[in-house]
């Protein structure tokens, strides 16, 4: 049903039918009252979807109703929270009811002649029903008052028991307090009745009361209550007191809007279209009655001025409501001094609360035509004022509920009132809703500013280039922050990007004017102004020096305007964070930028974990345009000095003990320019090199790591290749060694951390740079590429596109691909091309998906037939099949291998050959456990699925031996517990094989099997339990079934003895 929240109207044709259905199992005396409180909670979910006020009607009335449903509510337990909606439904259906039109008297009979005890008088039944409910937590206590308010107002009710319920309920209001639950639960319950009870009665009963239930009500002191529903509450009962107080009467100097046809308003052309013009009866042909106000109206207002100004919106919003209500009945005299209370919170003394309930409360009046046009020149300046709100208030602001209010004053404003009137306010208000339309921050205040504007151009037509704006900025297109800022206006830092897409709209005005007011902004008090302004300055000198590139009759203005030397000491005193990112907008920039890039690298460890990589990536990229633009004379070379200090300063920052200074420094180097390299290319790689080592201080440096191996390809593609050139100039045949090395050796980065798998990022930066480097030595000198580099680059990443990771393995997988089709020309000496084009045709290289399991492993595992590949690609299969968890990749990676090894079963050379690769992949990664372990477990799947049976029936075959050689050395003293569980599967495995080997596999399982660990000995009896059924034969038949009780019985886990301390 929660799908029909949206449009629950489209209920309606189904509602008698289902409600029919669910009433006969009710109806039914052998529904089981599982099924019977079913039903009612089904119609409960009905009606939270279609409203309980529509839904009420259909509940059947008739006077036979009457007595079941008392019962049924008789029956219930008030204090059960299981079947709350059972009794919710019960107190609607039976509010209901009560409007039969029969005096309820009548269905009493004559109590006082029946024997035995006396039994209560409809009437008074469920008057008792309502006070018990009202007092309850649950939401049955909304139906109780509901209940009350069609119950209470029954002329044979109101005579008799009114004024005592009356008395209850204050009775109860006056001894609860919101300072307790259990008092709130209760003036929760008085409130809705009271409420209930003022707005369903006749005036001419209510009134009596009304004093009486304003003055409790005021010593109830509600305001001062931090439970918002019992302030909302209270609004809600004083303005239904308020309307008491005043005659029902339609105050008849309103203002009346005549002709509202859109389509005449839209075919307006030119001038304003005069249409019916409605007068203010004001003076005219108001009627002479007097009106008789008294004087709790003064109080009531009040009340309701004050609830204007509630922390909560739902407070606000209703006393905005009683306003416009009680207004709309009042002299046209007091309702002015009540527009005038409520322009009175809109001073800038008053908080963001009081704004928005006054702008609420003003479209309420606007709306219903209490607000006449002779004070429209009084509320447009407010509306104005609060369509760009925005209250600094710590380190946000607030404002966007009142901004969001400006608008629906807008909106209402337009269907309130003839076009004549808002004509000398049209430019200042369709301006102000499209500027807010398109650069308010908030994404819902730009959608009611856009529906605004559209309400206007539909309403008023006369809202200049109304259809063209809107067909632009319409409500779904405003959405988007990006589309807003960039696209329709032709936040800070988008906006500072829209004044770039301006400038070459108007740039002498930017020049001109716009500058001069941003470069006073960049060096005031508040931090966020002079972020933005700088932001502006430099986004508007980066267009302007664009046309200069077009147009020289700027560029001079724009190198002498923008080089202010203040703005880099500001940045020095205050060493903000947020001003980081401001170099990388500057191309003319003065000497003290070079500080501030390099301040701006070292304070990366004091930025925000989201902010530093955006200060890093900004800080290299002004690096690389200051040192393009001033460090270079005019034969091309840098000063000898300058290079010197710079490129030292740099190296020796590589070795800092902060990691992000490692990397921002890392890819400093990488982004500097070929002159600065020159000379200093070795010591460079040197310098990154050891950035990228493992060691004990630094293990956990992976991002500094990665960094380096990013800068290093960026330094190669800059300074090109020349295979007889000097290792300090160019890449050459005597670093080119020592570039690979270091590339490679990084591709087995495996550190984790609390983060997890961080050598991920490492390893994943590797292969790019080994691609990059290849790539540019294929093109230039593919010489210099020997078969051993090679073969090492494609085994390496044949053994990432066999892991686990699935980002870590697509990216393996498509440097591995872009490596063997790269035809321009062929990387050379890549093991295998032929066999492995046949595994990856160049026709299906593109659509592969790498990421997923079902498509990667059963191409990669075909590598394990070319002999070059088979121990990378068996090392990566390890860990993917014999994964910690059941996931599809270790589901497809151990289908994919069992599969292969069932076409090499019957070729004895093949299965030697893969045996022996399999034993060297166990015996090179001897307790490492990230190796280790779940090869152990992939080992135990190809064993019991069969993989080594063609070894079975030859004795001590080598393969078997030595596996049980080197599963003895992994668990020797091991304590990890899924190591030790692991290597009983293989020990249970090896026994099917023949030979003098099965005493030494069943002495390692008797070993387990006194294991001090209690869930290895079980694990133990359990396994070797289930080989003994599987392998019979290798025991004594005579001992077997002693063997067997002996296991099934034995208690591995016994309890420990608990120890008094």
């Amino acid at each position: 049903m929660d799908k029909y929240q949206e449009q629950p109207h489209l209920l309606d044709r189904h509602l008698e039918w289902m409600m029919n259905m669910l009433l006969d199992i009710i109806r039914d005396s052998g529904s089981p009252p599982v099924l019977f409180h079913l039903a009612f909670k089904f119609l409960y979910i009905i009606t939270k979807v279609r409203g309980y006020k529509l839904f009420l009607r259909l509940f059947p009335h008739e006077v036979t109703d009457l007595q079941p449903v008392l019962d049924m509510i008789a029956d219930q337990n008030p204090k059960d929270c299981e079947t709350w909606e059972t009794r919710y439904m019960l107190l609607l259906w039976l509010s209901m009811i009560c409007l039969i039109p029969f005096d309820l008297a009548r269905f009493d009979g004559n109590i006082l002649s029946e024997e035995g005890p006396a039994r209560m008088p409809t009437m008074d039944r469920i008057l008792e029903i309502a006070k018990c409910y009202l007092v309850v937590s649950d939401k049955a206590r909304d139906a109780a008052a509901v209940l009350v308010s069609k119950f209470i107002v029954r002329p044979d009710v109101r005579q008799k028991r009114m004024a005592d319920f009356l008395d209850w309920t204050l009775s109860m209001l006056s001894k609860s307090s919101f300072q307790s639950m259990e008092g709130t639960v209760v003036m929760n319950g008085m409130l809705q009745a009271l409420a209930q009870l003022f707005k369903h009665g006749k005036r001419e009963d209510c009134l009596p009361y009304a004093a009486t239930v304003l003055e409790c009500l005021d010593n109830c002191k509600l305001s001062e209550s931090n439970q918002m529903v019992l302030r909302k509450l209270g609004m809600k009962l004083v303005q239904r007191l308020g309307l008491t107080f005043v005659k029902p009467k339609v105050a008849k100097w309103r203002y009346q809007r005549g002709c509202r046809s859109l389509s005449a308003n839209l075919q307006a052309q030119s001038s304003v279209m005069q249409s019916q013009k409605t007068t203010v009866a004001a003076n005219e042909d108001e009627d002479d009655e007097e009106y008789d106000i008294p004087g709790e109206i003064e109080n009531v207002v009040e009340q309701l001025l004050v609830g204007l100004k509630d922390k909560d919106t739902i407070v606000r919003w209703s006393a905005a409501k009683g306003i416009g209500r009680i207004t709309g009945r009042l002299p046209k005299e007091l309702a002015d001094d009540v527009v005038g209370s409520l322009l009175d919170c809109f001073s800038f003394q008053e908080t963001d609360n009081a704004w928005h309930g006054g702008c609420l409360a003003l479209a309420e009046l606007g709306r219903r035509g209490l607000l006449l046009p002779s004070r429209i020149s009084d509320v447009v300046p407010v509306i104005l004022k609060a369509l760009t709100y925005d209250e600094k208030r710590g380190s946000c602001s607030v404002g966007s509920n009142v901004r969001d209010a400006a608008c629906y004053l807008s909106w209402a404003f337009a269907r309130a009132y003839d076009p004549s009137e808002l004509i000398p306010f049209i430019n200042q208000i369709s301006s102000a809703l499209v500027i807010a339309a398109v650069f308010d921050r908030d994404v819902n205040c730009r959608r009611a500013a856009s529906a605004a504007f559209q309400e206007n151009v539909g309403r008023q037509g006369t809202f200049p280039h109304g259809i063209d704006i809107l067909t632009a900025a319409d409500y779904f297109a405003v959405g988007n922050r990006v589309n807003c800022y960039l696209s329709i206006s032709v936040i800070r830092e988008l906006s500072t990007k829209a004044l770039h897409n301006l400038t070459p709209r108007a740039p002498e005005y930017m020049a001109n004017v716009v500058l001069p007011r941003l470069l006073p902004l960049s060096v005031g008090i508040d931090l966020h102004t002079r972020h933005g302004a700088i932001l502006a300055c430099a986004e508007i000198t980066h267009a302007l020096c664009k046309l200069a590139e077009e147009n020289n009759r700027y560029k001079c203005k724009i190198i002498f305007t923008i080089n202010f030397p203040s703005v880099p000491d500001l940045l020095k005193r205050e060493n903000a964070e947020v001003y980081k990112v401001i170099p990388c907008m500057f191309l003319t920039v003065s000497e003290g930028w070079q500080w501030l890039i390099n301040d701006s690298l070292r304070s990366l460890p004091l930025a925000s974990c989201t902010a530093r990589q955006h200060v890093k990536d900004s800080a290299v990229s002004a690096l690389s345009a200051l040192c393009n633009e001033y460090y270079i004379n005019e034969n091309g070379e840098a000063d000898p000095a300058l290079q010197d200090e710079l490129v030292a300063q740099y190296i020796s920052e590589l070795q800092s003990t902060e990691q992000m200074v490692r990397c921002g420094f890392s890819l400093a180097l990488g982004a500097l320019p070929r002159f600065l390299l020159k000379g200093r290319l070795q010591q460079v790689l040197e310098g990154l090199r050891k950035v990228t080592l493992i060691t004990p201080r630094d293990v956990s440096f992976a991002e500094s790591r990665r960094d380096a191996l990013i800068a290093i390809a960026e330094i190669c593609q800059t300074v090109g290749v020349k295979g007889e050139g000097s290792q300090e100039e160019f890449i050459c045949k005597d670093n080119v060694a020592q570039i690979y090395a270091t590339l490679l050796n990084c591709v087995t980065d495996y550190t984790t951390d609390s983060r997890g798998d961080v050598g991920g990022w490492v390893r994943e930066a590797a292969m790019t740079s080994l691609m990059k480097v290849t790539l540019l030595l294929v093109q230039n000198e593919a010489e210099l590429i020997n078969a051993n580099i090679c073969k090492q680059i494609m085994c390496w990443l044949a053994q990432q596109s066999a892991e686990k990771i699935d980002k870590f393995r697509a990216h393996a997988g498509s440097v591995f691909l872009t490596l063997l089709h790269f035809d321009s020309p062929p990387v050379p000496h890549i093991p295998h091309r032929e066999e492995l084009e046949r595994i990856f045709p160049r026709s299906e290289a593109e659509t592969l998906n790498w990421n997923a399991a079902s498509e990667a492993f059963p191409r990669i595992t075909q590598l394990l037939g070319l002999p070059a590949y088979q121990y990378y690609v068996l090392l990566g299969l390890s860990v993917s099949v014999g994964g910690l968890t059941e996931t599809t990749v270790r589901k497809y990676s151990a289908q994919s291998l069992f599969d292969y090894m069932k076409k090499i079963q019957n070729d004895s050379s093949a299965m030697e050959g893969f045996c022996e690769t399999l034993l060297k992949v166990f015996e090179d990664n001897l307790h490492n456990d990230r190796v280790s372990v779940p090869l152990l477990t992939m080992l135990d799947q190809m064993l019991a699925n069969g993989c080594f049976d063609i070894f079975t029936m030859q004795g001590n075959h080598p393969f078997p031996v030595k596996l049980l050689h080197l599963c003895k050395e992994e668990i020797k003293r091991s304590k990890d517990i899924r190591k030790l569980r692991s290597s009983i599967g293989v020990f249970c495995g090896l026994i099917q094989f023949q030979g003098d080997m099965r005493e030494k596999v069943l002495f390692q399982l008797l070993l387990l099997l006194c294991h001090p660990f209690p869930v290895i000995r079980k694990t133990t009896a359990s396994q070797v339990y289930e080989m003994l059924i599987t392998y019979s034969e290798i025991v004594d038949p005579a001992i077997i079934d002693e063997v067997m009780a002996i296991l099934s019985d034995s208690n591995c886990c016994p309890t420990l003895p608990q120890r008094v301390i």
